[in-house]
């Protein structure tokens, strides 16, 4: 299966980011949305599984979970924005990734067998930081992350 990951729009759905998720299965958006209708046109590429960013405090994005489980491919994946705020310890819950945003900065790390991935921000440039998102590719038996690079 392969699964679009996207961070920190802040309002803000590029088109490279559109044309770089066509053709996923799975959308993850690890917060601070800005927009609900980035959401909307997200879910018009493939299902979409979000949860809520310090940015996201009103509406439709303020309703957001603040963490989110999602099972794919037979395999656990857990979804916050801030990685800092990670309050469980994912090998004894048997998660897989944690996907994390907030920093805006790019990261694939390996931790006793989980992988924390961030695919940085797709939304406004940030410093120097690249505007990027990711990618899984996740099977029964492996995940195999890949970062691009959009703007």
């Amino acid at each position: 299966m392969l699964v679009g990951v996207i961070s920190d729009t802040h309002g803000l759905l590029r088109p490279e980011a559109v044309a770089a998720l066509r053709d996923v299965e799975h959308i993850l958006h690890a917060g601070d949305v800005g927009d609900a209708a980035i959401l909307d046109r997200l879910g018009h590429i493939a299902p979409v599984t979000a949860v809520r960013g310090n940015v996201d405090r009103e509406g439709r994005c303020g309703r957001l979970p603040e963490t989110k489980l999602v099972e794919l491919v037979g395999r656990h994946v857990y979804m916050l924005h801030d990685r800092h705020e990670l309050d469980l310890d994912p090998v004894a819950a048997g998660i897989v990734a944690v996907i994390s945003g907030h920093s805006h900065q790019p990261s694939i790390e390996w931790g006793r067998g989980v992988l924390y991935f961030n695919p940085g921000s797709a939304g406004p440039r940030r410093f120097s930081l690249p505007v990027s998102l990711g990618f899984l590719e996740i099977s029964a038996e492996e995940i195999r992350p890949r970062l691009q690079t959009i703007g």
